[in-house]
This record gives structure tokens, sequence and C-alpha cells, in this order.
């Protein structure tokens, strides 16, 4: 692997371990892993990896390069998705998709999901705390968007 791999690499695990406000906290905790990095190349790196910026920071979208086609399908399923107090997420999915959706979630997600429900054309959706809630919904709202 490369230079610029390894580095990618390791913004992922920081993405998942949740390490990601800015990008200079970024460029720092590399730099502390022994990684060569200014922030237009850590700026180039997420956009390279699909990461996005949200209101607490940046997080990587549901991402498993074997299983793309599954992102993109699920893409086309969700219609909407909104907040139900500060642990629920409401998940409205074209009708009969809403197991599919759920158990995608299951599988993919590293957003702080305690459990998902399915239904017929809603998924109700429970998190750990608030802070998921949000990145959850806005991998959701990035997912919705790019289909």
């Amino acid at each position: 692997m490369s230079i610029q791999e390894y580095r990618q690499q390791a913004i992922r695990e920081l993405l998942q371990s949740g390490f990601a406000a800015t990008q200079k906290s970024l460029v720092d905790e590399l730099k502390n892993r022994g990684y060569e990095a200014t922030q237009s190349s850590v700026s180039r790196d997420l956009k390279d990896i699909g990461a996005f910026k949200t209101v607490d920071g940046y997080t990587m979208e549901f991402e498993r390069e074997s299983d793309s086609e599954d992102i993109y399908n699920i893409s086309h399923l969700i219609t909407s998705v909104a907040t139900a107090g500060p642990n629920l997420m409401v998940i409205r999915t074209k009708i009969g998709a809403a197991q599919q959706v759920a158990l995608f979630l299951d599988k993919y997600s590293n957003s702080g999901i305690v459990g998902n429900i399915g239904g017929d054309d809603t998924v109700f959706t429970a998190t750990s705390d608030k802070a998921h809630q949000r990145i959850l919904g806005d991998k959701i709202n990035h997912l919705i968007s790019r289909s």
C-alpha cells in the first residue's frame, strides 16, 4: 500500500471511533500517529474515502466497498427520516421495504444504533444518545440525497 492509502486507512479508523471534529484535529491526530499530513492532503483524503461533514464534524458514509450495490439499492427505498425524541428515529420507506432497510442498518451502521424495528413502510431506530442520532440522521440524509 502507498503512504496515502495507509493515511486514508488511519483516517477511516479515526472516523469510526468518532474522532473528527475538524480537519485540523485529524491532521494533529495523524501526526501523533506518525503520518505526514497537511490540511489540504486530509481534505483530499476525506473526499476520496467518501467522508462528509456534519454539524458535529466529519463522518463516514455507510461503507463497505464489496456491498456498494446494497447501499445503492437501500438509498432508493428510504423516503424520509425524522427524529422522535432524543434517542428515536422514524425512517419512512417505500411500501414493503422497511424490514430490508432495518436489516441494512443492523448490518452496516457504526452509528450508535441500539436496535431497529421494521414494519411495512416504517423503521423505528433507537440510538444510544442524541449525538449518535444526529450522526445517523446525517448519514441517512446524505444517502437519500445521492439517490
